[in-house]
């Protein structure tokens, strides 16, 4: 793995994960909430939603909880799109997966083996 790919794996895991921050930032916290107050409601560290809202961490089932319980947020939806993010993310980082495909050879005909 090159620092070129390594840093093209990165760069997407930020934009598919920034989709679900801005969703949630946009849709389930109130506008006009700070992230510091919206932090103390959800009973996590203001960096901890500072990170999620960023793009710089996925949702967590346990996070997904707690926006549905503090704001309303349907639960399921938010993890179908951070499943969707992460997928997305597995699709890019195949792509600097080299490996190469194990072809069994069979011994001729008569030959022992």
């Amino acid at each position: 793995c090159s620092v070129t790919r390594y840093t093209c794996v990165m760069a997407s895991k930020s934009i598919a994960d920034a989709a679900v921050g801005e969703y949630i930032r946009q849709h389930v916290i109130p506008a006009g909430m700070s992230v510091k107050e919206a932090a103390k409601r959800l009973g996590v560290g203001r960096p901890a939603l500072s990170n999620l809202l960023n793009g710089n961490a996925a949702l967590s089932p346990e996070m997904a909880v707690r926006l549905e319980k503090s704001f309303g947020a349907d639960r399921q939806k938010l993890l179908d799109m951070q499943a969707a993010a992460d997928r997305a993310r597995q699709r890019d980082a195949e792509k600097a997966v080299a490996v190469r495909r194990y072809v069994l050879r069979r011994p001729p005909d008569g030959a022992p083996g």
